[in-house]
């Protein structure tokens, strides 16, 4: 059965830190911004559904490290019964927009509630920081930079446990991240991935090997459970920053644009692909609708039929 895209709109920025004071991340935005640069007319979906606007605050909460984790976990429960009431219509496939990478958390849990899964983690950084490799007492969490670790089940029980599913979301065996940009700088911050399951193909991997082994090798990962679905997480800043600076946390090298679309292709065209979440876009670095219309362009190709 051919599937179509069910476009999700999540407009989160509880995931981010501000940058001063009085700063509120803009990617809230994005879903608003990438549609009136023709993101319906790229996937042109089944149907839309819009998540309301979470609010973001500035003040820790009691009995939590993390940053907006009681909103987040609220946010996230209403869009796992998203995704899991859309995974019972064989024909949608749901493209979730952000939003920060928090919103991973929710997809994840929705799909999960139809049995174990996998993830393929497209990210220019393998957001893995987690009470065991920073002091949760000095700092409050920011849970964009937490999505892999919080996904493979660890961090609080507020972001690691989900209604009907067990823990961790994904293990670590079936997750392949794609794209890190820093895991050979001598300060990294969270070296202890390395030391996990999770096949790990970073950026000059990437590039040394070429697409189509980073294909393979990420097969090679998800045939381990042959039967069981995957997921996709894409966050837009796994391209180099000088061909999309207009994200949250922008870097370089990155990502090919071709690359990154051939790639995406092949898996959101597999049976088995059972959605993607699309994070970290800012409009408010994009006041021209420049690389909003770029975003849609690479989502017009990988979606193309």
């Amino acid at each position: 059965m051919t599937r179509r895209a069910v476009l999700v709109r999540a407009p989160s920025n509880l995931g981010l830190r501000p940058l001063a004071p009085q700063h509120e991340p803009g990617t809230w935005r994005a879903p608003h911004a990438l549609t009136e640069a023709g993101l319906v007319d790229a996937l042109s979906p089944l149907r839309i559904i819009d998540l309301e606007r979470p609010i973001s605050r500035r003040d820790p909460e009691a009995g939590s490290a993390l940053r907006n984790g009681a909103a987040i976990r609220d946010f996230n429960l209403r869009l796992a019964d998203v995704v899991a009431g859309l995974k019972d219509d064989i024909s949608a496939f749901p493209v979730v927009v952000g939003g920060d990478c928090s919103i991973l958390l929710g997809a994840l849990a929705g799909c999960r509630r139809h049995g174990p899964l996998s993830l393929v983690h497209v990210d220019g950084h393998s957001d893995f920081r987690h009470p065991g490799n920073y002091n949760a007492a000095e700092v409050l969490g920011a849970v964009a930079g937490m999505d892999l670790a919080l996904a493979t089940g660890r961090g609080e029980a507020l972001l690691t446990e989900w209604p009907m599913v067990t823990s961790p979301l994904v293990p670590d065996e079936q997750v392949v991240q794609i794209g890190e940009r820093e895991s050979r700088n001598a300060d990294f911050p969270w070296p202890d991935i390395n030391g996990t399951s999770i096949t790990r193909l970073d950026v000059f991997a990437a590039r040394d090997l070429g697409i189509a082994e980073v294909a393979t090798r990420t097969y090679a990962t998800l045939q381990q459970q042959p039967g069981w679905p995957f997921w996709i997480h894409w966050d837009l800043d796994v391209l180099d920053q000088l061909v999309m600076p207009a994200v949250d946390s922008p870097g370089s090298p990155g990502i090919d644009e071709e690359d990154l679309v051939t790639l995406l292709r092949v898996l959101v065209k597999d049976q088995h692909c059972a959605g993607m979440t699309m994070t970290i876009f800012d409009p408010d670095l994009d006041p021209e609708g420049l690389y909003a219309a770029r975003i849609v362009s690479l989502v017009r190709k990988v979606f193309q039929t």
